[in-house]
C-alpha cells in the first residue's frame, strides 16, 4: 500500500476521490493532464492496495475511495511511533542516570 502511495499522481486521484463521490475515469481524466489510459493505471495500483474499488455501471466504471486499509496503516504507523518514542525516551533516561566515576582506559 505504501509503494501505491508513494506516486504524485496516485496522491492526487486519492485526494479527488476522498469526497465521497464515485468518479468514472472519464471524469477524474477531465481533472488530469493524463490519458484515460494513464489513469487507468494508477487506479489498478490503487485498486490492488485496496484503496480504491471500482463498480461497474452501465458502459464505465466508478470509483470510490476505501478508507479503511488508509485508516489502518495510519493506526500501525502510530503504534510504532509510540514504540519509537518510549524506546527513545529509555534511552535518554539511561544516558542521563547518574553512575559512578568510570576510571580512563589507558593504553598500556
Amino acid at each position: 500500500m505504501f509503494a501505491a502511495l508513494g506516486d504524485e499522481t496516485r496522491l492526487a486521484l486519492i485526494a479527488i476521490l476522498s469526497d465521497g463521490a464515485p468518479f468514472s475515469i472519464a471524469r477524474l481524466a477531465e481533472r488530469s493532464p493524463l490519458t484515460r489510459q494513464a489513469i487507468t493505471k494508477h487506479l489498478r495500483v490503487l485498486e490492488e492496495a485496496g484503496i480504491v474499488r471500482r463498480v461497474r455501471q452501465g458502459r464505465e466504471s466508478l470509483c470510490t475511495l476505501d478508507t479503511r486499509p488508509l485508516d489502518d496503516a495510519g493506526d500501525a504507523l502510530r503504534s510504532i511511533a509510540r514504540e519509537w518514542e518510549d524506546a527513545l525516551h529509555r534511552l535518554k533516561r539511561f544516558v542521563e542516570e547518574e553512575r559512578p566515576s568510570q576510571p580512563a582506559l589507558t593504553r598500556g
